[in-house]
């Protein structure tokens, strides 16, 4: 039987005046049966299916047309949603760019109090969770299976490093950022169930690795730190030596707590990736305490020259460039997860 014929003897047929829906379709069949001779019993499983197919079309194409107007809203809320909440972000920027104007360059703490209010009221995190998610689908779409545990650990590694370096490296400020970054990628594992202990792995590699770059760098920046900035050093010193001796316990920490919040068969992936961990954490734990002694050191060294006058210090070409470097607890760039972002596909783009 000719199947375009099929097809048209049943949407000629259909009589969409019925209320019911199983009217319409019983009636349909019966007319088809009686004048058209085609009974379904005859019919072999590809016209069938043709059959069907044409019912359910006939019966759905309103739904679709709705669906797509619909659709097509939905996008159009989207895109302003997306633009409100850039404009909401550049306001809050603006703001606080326009308030560090009036503020003497040199005083370098109202700077950093101003910059850790700038910290707390940016939406970072929700960026954050939006980004991860979005890198990590992209990662699994654009790789091929034998590359994307890779690319994926790529992408989370940019994404951490460039967040925790945009600020303080204190626990609290830390630990919300990884949880941020596992609850995102748990999101997209448990929507991705044979590809959850992969995703999660990967995370949790890439989380570990930015971590410890971030660390890296705080290490190789206090090298740079001004002597005017000293302040700073010996306010958080004890803090930030606290923090430093127990980066691989909160590194655990985050991963045991998101495992608890998780459903069953996430907690258990997640389990047993951290017990792996306990293992894996030398070169976390080896950073931190290279990062302690300098500090330690560099704090001494502070100490020492703390009674010193350092005019001709604070106009050198050092003193410039180390103020161009600039101070670890003064740093939230305005495109601090935009780089990310183009760093995550930079990296998509060469796993193509």
């Amino acid at each position: 039987m000719n199947l375009e014929e099929l097809q048209d003897s049943f949407k000629s047929l259909y009589n969409n005046k019925f209320r019911s829906l199983e009217k319409r379709v019983t009636s349909v069949i019966e007319v088809v049966a009686n004048e058209k001779d085609i009974h379904l019993d005859k019919l072999n499983l590809h016209e069938v299916k043709t059959l069907s197919a044409t019912i359910v079309n006939l019966e759905t194409k309103k739904l679709h047309d709705e669906l797509e107007i619909l659709m097509a809203q939905k996008e159009k809320l989207e895109r302003d949603l997306t633009k409100k909440l850039h404009e909401l972000q550049e306001t809050k920027y603006s703001v606080f760019n326009t308030i560090e104007s009036t503020i003497n360059k040199d005083d370098t703490l109202t700077i950093s109090k101003l910059h850790q209010a700038k910290l707390q009221t940016i939406d970072l995190f929700d960026l954050l969770s939006e980004t991860v998610e979005s890198a990590i689908i992209t990662a699994l779409e654009k790789s091929k299976d034998s590359e994307a545990n890779e690319t994926i650990e790529e992408v989370i590694k940019e994404l951490t490093y460039q967040t925790i370096k945009e600020g303080t490296l204190n626990t609290i400020r830390v630990r919300k950022i990884l949880s941020t970054i596992l609850s995102s990628s748990i999101d997209i594992a448990e929507a991705s169930p044979n590809m959850s202990k992969n995703i999660l792995g990967s995370t949790l590699k890439g989380m570990r690795a930015g971590l410890i770059h971030s660390i890296d760098r705080f290490k190789k920046r206090l090298a740079y730190m001004p002597l005017e900035a000293k302040h700073i050093l010996i306010e958080d010193y004890d803090t930030i030596m606290e923090d430093l001796a127990q980066t691989d316990t909160l590194f655990l920490q985050v991963v045991q707590t998101q495992a608890n919040e998780s459903s069953p068969s996430t907690r258990k992936i997640l389990v047993e990736l951290n017990q792996k961990m306990h293992h894996d954490l030398e070169e976390l734990v080896h950073m931190s305490k290279e990062t302690a002694q300098v500090l330690k050191n560099r704090f001494s060294e502070l100490a020492k020259t703390a009674v010193k006058k350092a005019d001709t210090a604070l106009n050198s070409e050092t003193a410039k460039e180390a103020k161009r470097m600039g101070i670890q607890a003064l740093g939230v760039a305005k495109s601090a997860l935009e780089n990310a972002i183009k760093s995550a596909k930079d990296v998509i783009d060469t796993k193509k």
